[in-house]
């Protein structure tokens, strides 16, 4: 052996990389994660779990109670409304038709509010401000005044309804959608891009929507619980979904009657939206942290 090779240092060990912990839950969000989960499997199985069809009634087993009381009967798991409908069956089906409402008009209110936002930063000028004019008109006014309106002159309809749930909240998306556009053509891959003579359908729809798509899914998670909250108010009011078809705003409204004798019927549609509400709320405030280096 040398004295060069003797002398030389020996390299210390390099410590063993930490894993990273970035994206580890706390408890309370896989919680939610989980209650998440188990209604979304309840709401896309929900004609295959429920043990009888919804709308099918036993005025003899009418204001059963739930499987914890003594009075209740075998069957029923969640006991029966007023007309002796079985309550777990149409829980299940309430789940699916609110969950399906509310992800239909988030997304509708989302690629609507993303469209104009992008359309407001490319045109720029009298289009700008006919888009932005338009989003701090709606932002100044209870969209819950403007659907009551709207369902009482034009009457209760389904496919309405539901355009009314996909223009709840599309103003947050263009004022979003707006911003991070404005400041995504001023980076130096837009801008290459533009050189090469992109048109703009290809510069926005293949370079610079999916580099800005990160926050617009995390206000999707945010947006998500308040069109639940939007659905379930007009369905408690009347305005909504009508029978035979149920919801859980509908269900919550008809228990309304019945919270001293039959408390069950409002307590637990009521539980599902809470408990779905607060879950999505808690995942998209996550998520909005993860995504966004600057709340890390």
């Amino acid at each position: 052996m040398s004295a060069e090779t003797a002398d030389s240092p020996v390299p210390a060990a390099q410590p063993a990389a930490k894993p990273a912990k970035a994206w580890r839950m706390p408890l309370l969000v896989r919680i939610a994660a989980v209650i998440l989960a188990v209604v979304s499997v309840a709401a896309v199985l929900a004609p295959l779990l429920a043990p009888y069809g919804y709308e099918e009634t036993n005025l003899l087993y009418r204001l059963k109670p739930p499987f914890w009381s003594s009075q209740a009967i075998e069957g029923h798991l969640l006991g029966t409304d007023k007309l002796g409908r079985d309550l777990l069956s149409r829980l299940l089906i309430a789940t699916q038709v609110s969950i399906a409402l509310a992800l239909l008009g988030t997304l509708i209110g989302a690629v609507l509010g993303t469209f104009l936002g992008i359309l407001a930063a490319h045109r720029g000028g009298i289009v700008d401000e006919i888009v932005m004019m338009l989003v701090d008109w709606q932002a100044a006014m209870p969209f819950l005044i403007i659907a009551l309106a709207v369902l009482a002159f034009l009457g209760n309809n389904f496919y309405l309804f539901l355009a009314l749930m996909g223009l709840a909240g599309w103003e947050t998306y263009a004022r979003l959608t707006r911003s991070l556009v404005l400041s995504a053509r001023e980076q130096g891959y837009a801008v290459a891009v533009r050189a090469l003579g992109a048109r703009p359908l290809r510069l926005y729809g293949r370079h610079i929507l999916p580099n800005v798509m990160g926050p617009l899914i995390v206000q999707l998670t945010l947006n998500f619980p308040q069109t639940i909250l939007l659905e379930t108010s007009l369905s408690f009011l009347g305005l909504g979904i009508q029978p035979p078809l149920t919801s859980l705003g509908q269900m919550l409204g008809e228990g309304r009657d019945y919270l001293l004798t039959a408390w069950w019927l409002a307590v637990l549609p009521g539980g599902v939206i809470f408990l779905t509400t607060l879950s999505m709320s808690l995942f998209g405030d996550w998520l909005r942290t993860r995504l966004d280096p600057t709340q890390r």
